[in-house]
């Protein structure tokens, strides 16, 4: 396992990826490693009191926006018109609340405060954006993500009340140009809109298309 200096790193080859999915250990989060980090396919995902711990997994977990699938009770649910949805209208609030809310099977977050720190800066430069589901005046859900020439690639979402992230992804998905929406690792929530394995080879080939 490759552990990365604070700073002056490079991220190894692929070929040092392990068998969880993890190609290097350590670094820092600041704006400029997780730009660098996005561009070759690599992201941040630990628990707030372990080294950073960097993923590459072989397979990755991706949508192509046309396989979208979109179950008849959530087509009633995006013409019933209980949700309304908008892009980067509060940045801040939805990946807070990506942070704040219970997740099954998780005993922690990997949203620190000096990654939440970074994400800002990505936003302010455009490079990460929100989605976010308002029931009348309430946030009731999101996600947030990075875009990397074609591809957005999703970090996290939440929702308050039933349907409200199902509602925000298909929402985006539909109005988005994107050729890839990576999902980086297996749910079965995703899985039910659509989302599949293909190899990180594949990946990595529509990642470097401009």
């Amino acid at each position: 396992m490759v552990w990365l200096a604070d700073d002056h790193f490079q991220f190894p080859e692929y070929a040092q990826t392990d068998e969880s999915g993890i190609i290097a250990i350590g670094g820092n989060i600041q704006p400029e490693t997780l730009q660098v980090a996005y561009n070759r396919g690599i992201f941040p995902w630990y628990n707030e009191d372990e080294p950073i711990l960097w993923h590459c997994p072989d397979p990755r977990f991706v949508l192509f926006p046309k396989e979208l699938y979109i179950s008849k009770s959530m087509k009633k649910v995006l013409e019933s018109k209980q949700f309304q949805y908008t892009v980067n209208q509060n940045f801040l609030e939805v990946i807070l609340s990506c942070r704040r809310i219970n997740r099954k099977g998780q005993d922690g977050t990997w949203l620190s405060h000096t990654l939440i720190d970074s994400m800002l800066q990505l936003h302010e430069k455009g490079i990460a954006k929100s989605v976010e589901v308002w029931q009348e005046n309430d946030l009731v859900g999101g996600l947030y993500g990075i875009e990397v020439n074609s591809i957005f690639c999703g970090e996290s979402m939440f929702a308050k009340v039933s349907n409200a992230s199902k509602f925000g992804f298909i929402s985006f998905v539909k109005a988005s140009s994107y050729s890839l929406i990576d999902c980086q690792s297996h749910t079965q929530h995703l899985e039910s809109l659509g989302a599949r394995h293909i190899s990180r080879e594949l990946f990595l080939e529509i990642l470097n298309r401009k």
